[in-house]
């Protein structure tokens, strides 16, 4: 009898282990490579992510030196071997990106820093309630945040940056550019990515970018999408960020409203077993099934993608819970 017990113990045991194996090859196919293949529209790359999101903690680096030689202990790994070309730096509203060539993607990449512990709440104040008319050339209507627009264009990034890529683009002729970026790092790296395409004709524009907010109206993303077709906008669990500016469907093209294509990064439990996996969101930018189906409270799933930390070297998490405790009582 106890005999028997334990063959039908073992035989429920290997069945559930087959179960799950066979759920988590369906998921990694369906996510992975399925789409990338079959569906032109949808342009995530899962190796490129891992890649980005390297660069896009590398940024975060304080020890100039150590970024300028490409010997800090961000700067190893997946992106070993990168030809730094320019550490862009703007004291004054604490920004800074790096340029430089990435043969091993083969393209130059663009990476912007996020937001800084000490001026996170400053930014977002301005999150919550100013947009900017939007001046580009055919598009009535258009807004933009006004506090992630003005960092990108009226400060010394933007000069600099297209300069850099435009140096880089003669040596590396037939190189795509990849423009990536967290949080506010994020909203920087897209309206870098538009500028690009829209202002200076750059043609093979790619964008990957984590745990950003929302940057327009519903205007402006449709502008977006059509010009910078070849973006991806990664979130993760219940990121607070991405949930911010609030999206509100009464205010119509008041209200501010994601570009596409989102992929959300969440977890399925199987019993005892967890799995983290992606979901390759619908082109709307707001896809209901995607992060927009939980609630936006989590801080350390925003400091954290694709098992890498996000943000500043020196910073805790207890700085940036004690700005989501603030933001709750705005």
């Amino acid at each position: 009898m106890q005999l028997n017990l334990q063959v039908d113990m073992a035989t429920k045991w290997i069945f559930w282990v087959v179960i799950v194996g066979v759920l988590f090859g369906l998921a990694s196919t369906q996510d992975f490579n399925a789409i990338i293949t079959k569906k032109p529209e949808a342009v995530y790359n899962h190796t490129a992510a891992l890649i980005l999101v390297k660069f896009a903690s590398a940024a975060y680096t304080d020890d100039q030196a150590a970024l300028q030689a490409w010997t800090c202990h961000r700067c190893g790994g997946l992106i070993q071997g990168f030809q730094l070309s320019e550490v862009i730096v703007d004291v004054p509203n604490s920004l800074q990106a790096i340029v430089g060539i990435a043969e091993n993607l083969p393209a130059i990449v663009v990476a912007f820093r996020g937001t800084q512990e000490t001026s996170f709440q400053n930014w977002l104040a301005d999150l919550y309630f100013t947009q900017l008319d939007f001046n580009y050339p055919s598009v009535k209507d258009a807004m933009v945040h006004h506090g992630f627009y003005s960092a990108y264009h009226n400060t010394t990034l933007q000069p600099h940056i297209v300069a850099a890529v435009q140096s880089l683009l003669q040596q590396r002729n037939g190189f795509s550019v990849m423009v990536t970026g967290h949080s506010m790092g994020g909203a920087l790296a897209s309206f870098c990515a538009l500028d690009l395409v829209v202002n200076y004709n750059i043609q093979d524009v790619q964008v990957v970018t984590f745990g950003q907010p929302r940057i327009g109206n519903p205007i402006f993303a449709s502008f977006y999408d059509s010009s910078v077709p070849k973006t991806i906008r990664m979130t993760h669990g219940h990121d607070i960020i991405p949930h911010l500016p609030p999206y509100y469907t009464i205010l119509e093209e008041r209200t501010y409203h994601h570009v596409a294509r989102e992929v959300w990064i969440y977890t399925v439990d199987f019993g005892i077993l967890t799995y983290e996996t992606t979901r390759v969101c619908d082109e709307t930018g707001e896809d209901p099934t995607c992060s927009r189906s939980v609630f936006g409270d989590s801080i350390s799933d925003h400091l954290m993608y694709l098992g890498t930390v996000l943000r500043t070297e020196h910073s805790s998490d207890s700085g940036w819970w004690l700005s989501e405790r603030q933001y709750n009582s705005l």
